[in-house]
């Protein structure tokens, strides 16, 4: 079974801490919430479901087919989809706690950090560091504001290696639906706010957006075979990145 839409249409959910799915599978009926914990198999099961699932759309994008996800969490799709009737469920679930994380790692930038610059690089090292720009949805950026007072749309990338040739390459971000309103309001706010205090204190570009910053993290975040060739790559070009978006004396 191969679901190719995601436009988060499903009225089953699952709890953020892998609680009972509401929805039949197959049918789409409501039969109710389970309140029965999972048994220890099924919520190794589960985990592994998750693992798999970040692994897989931060390599491939949210486009990845379920049985990509299947295999990777060494499960048949059928396990896949007793957790989770619909793609859209699981690319759901991944990009709100995704989204969830980014905001964890804005406001602990802006609580422990005095100087504005240092709070949103760290905000930017944090996020890259933990590969947290290669599951952001695209939705986000919708709500944000460029320096004119326009709407941006949607436009960050997913970055994904050429078959074969281990390079890079840019690809627009596959629609994955409509965000979770609130939880991509919280982020913007707080990113807002760590973009507010550097450009204030005349330390970040005019120019620079919510959007922006949000689209460096998602840049230099690339998916690479080697954990130590990613990381160093990650560290370069957020450098770089940096030091474009900081404001200097004319």
């Amino acid at each position: 079974m191969h679901v190719q839409d995601t436009h988060w249409s499903s009225a089953a959910a699952v709890a953020p801490g892998g609680g009972a799915v509401n929805a039949a599978v197959g049918n789409g009926r409501a039969d109710g919430p389970r309140t029965t914990p999972l048994r220890v198999d099924a919520q190794r099961n589960l985990e592994h479901v998750l693992r798999a699932a970040r692994e897989v759309f931060g390599e491939l994008g949210y486009g990845a087919p379920m049985e990509d996800v299947a295999r990777r969490a060494r499960v048949g799709v059928g396990t896949v989809y007793r957790r989770f009737p619909s793609k859209d469920v699981l690319v759901r679930r991944i990009a709100e706690e995704e989204t969830a994380r980014l905001t964890e790692q804005a406001r602990a930038a802006l609580g422990q950090e005095d100087e504005p610059w240092s709070a949103l690089s760290r905000f930017l090292r944090t996020s890259v560091a933990s590969g947290a720009g290669r599951l952001l949805p695209p939705q986000v950026l919708a709500g944000s504001t460029g320096s004119a007072g326009s709407v941006e749309e949607p436009r960050v990338p997913q970055q994904r290696p050429q078959p074969g040739s281990g390079e890079l390459r840019l690809v627009p971000g596959e629609p994955v639906g409509a965000a979770d309103d609130s939880g991509a309001g919280v982020l913007l706010d707080v990113v807002g706010q760590l973009v507010e205090r550097a450009r204030a204190a005349g330390e970040l570009r005019a120019d620079v957006s919510v959007g922006d910053v949000l689209l460096v993290i998602a840049t230099a975040a690339p998916s690479l075979p080697d954990a130590a060739q990613q990381a160093a790559a990650s560290a370069r070009l957020l450098d770089i990145l940096l030091e474009g978006l900081r404001s200097r004396p004319a």
